[in-house]
């Protein structure tokens, strides 16, 4: 007899549920997480080279907009993959989901890594790389609510934000990750180099990640509960029943997504472009922070099962507010340790508001439309905050001229976020046995 058997009979024998299963369901959502972030981000921070090759304008800061710009528009896509396979994973199958978006993703990444530049193809190569970049919006969108749907469904009311933080730890060392990655070429390439070819390395070596991601997700996956046979969702379904849990989950996904992309991508382009910190450094530094604050998220996890969510989630969101603008002006004293400190402090909170954001949310739905209506709610946090994240911050830095505004984007989503958490804690919660 297994391991994992042995201590389900055991568990059973105690009257305790098994956590056999909910383990091996958080193993495939994190593993999976992890590659869809590392696929995802690689893209941002690799836009200061990418922006001349793909975007060449007059300016750098110009062609760096525009990079930032594709950035954000493979979030259009993410509403529409969440929704298709949303509707397939509410009717046939989470599992078979799951495994088709990691390969979508990975084949996306992989053919950015080969693509010619604009000096080979023209316009025809840009048009191409914002093609791939919509490919891996639609495989993304549905990553995320899958992903969490599938571990907490499998897992025990008492134990969902413990197995639910393996998805937002997975998510942020996928960032982690692609900045390691990333440091590494930058470190071991000239710049003439890393312009020339090295940039197409960390997409490149998405397609090992896919393969053994996938070996993985496909094992498990495989026992995934079956929906009820005489399930039928449509979209029509879904807003019906769900408009009110899909506006609070947007709300929440605000407040994560805006906060977390802003540390995860914009943060190192902050302090390469806008403060002039050398880029390997900066690299190794957000490296450093992020495999932090993903591994800050176990815990929290295991924290979150002994208070009620919102309450963990809203300890992130007001250590934003806190915060933020501080670090910001941290980071301006020309001194990169100092920087990497007030990075990390700004990063903690993110640690609370992503562990609540991806246990939390697939227990405000009901079973029936979780995974159709988380899509829709997340995704439509993701684009107005997360993917829009960049290139607003930037924005905000050249129009105001302080290299703090990006401040006070993080604290209006935190505000949207504790709004959210607030009418989230006042409702149904149908994912819980008490809810």
């Amino acid at each position: 007899m297994s391991s994992d058997a042995t201590a389900s009979t055991e568990a059973e024998k105690a009257g305790a549920p098994s956590l056999g299963r909910p383990r091996r369901a958080a193993v495939a959502g994190g593993v999976g997480c992890l590659v869809e972030g590392y696929d995802f981000s690689a893209y941002g921070y690799l836009s200061v080279f990418l922006a001349p090759l793909f975007f060449p304008t007059d300016s750098e800061f110009g062609s760096l907009l525009l990079a930032l710009v594709v950035f954000g528009t493979a979030y259009l896509a993410r509403p529409l993959g969440g929704i298709a396979f949303g509707l397939v994973g509410d009717r046939v199958d989470r599992g078979k989901v799951l495994v088709a978006t990691i390969l979508l993703m990975g084949v996306a990444t992989t053919l950015i890594g080969l693509l010619p530049t604009h000096a080979t193809l023209g316009i025809t190569a840009t048009i191409l790389l914002i093609v791939l970049r919509l490919v891996q919006g639609f495989s993304v969108g549905a990553e995320v609510a899958g992903a969490t749907t599938f571990v907490s469904e499998a897992a025990p009311d008492r134990y969902k934000s413990r197995f639910g933080a393996f998805n937002s730890a997975g998510a942020s060392l996928g960032f982690g990750l692609a900045a390691a990655v990333a440091g590494l070429c930058s470190l071991l390439t000239t710049p003439e180099q890393m312009a020339e070819w090295g940039w197409r390395i960390p997409f490149l070596l998405s397609l090992p990640l896919t393969v053994v991601c996938f070996l993985i997700r496909r094992r498990i996956t495989r026992e995934a509960e079956p929906v009820a046979e005489d399930t039928e969702v449509t979209l029509l379904d879904v807003l019906r029943r769900g408009w009110r849990p899909i506006l609070k989950g947007a709300g929440l996904a605000v407040a994560v997504n805006g906060t977390s992309y802003f540390g995860l991508t914009y943060v190192s382009i902050h302090l390469i472009q806008q403060l002039g910190y050398p880029k390997t450094g900066v690299y190794w530094v957000t490296t450093v922070v992020v495999l932090i604050t993903a591994l800050l998220m176990l815990p929290v996890g295991r924290l979150g099962d002994r208070v009620d969510l919102p309450r963990l989630g809203a300890i992130g969101a007001a250590g934003f507010l806190a915060v933020t603008w501080v670090g910001m002006w941290l980071m301006d004293q020309g001194n990169l340790l100092l920087a990497a400190i007030a990075f990390m402090v700004i990063m903690v909170n993110s640690a609370f508001l992503q562990v609540t954001g991806y246990a939390l949310s697939p227990e405000i739905y009901p079973r029936e439309i979780r995974f159709t209506g988380m899509s829709m709610g997340w995704n439509i946090g993701v684009i107005v905050a997360g993917g829009t994240a960049p290139a607003l911050c930037l924005w905000l830095v050249e129009s105001t001229g302080s290299s703090s505004a990006p401040a006070f984007f993080v604290m209006a989503v935190a505000l949207v976020g504790l709004g959210s958490l607030w009418a989230i804690a006042r409702g149904p919660r149908p994912g819980r046995v008490g809810g």
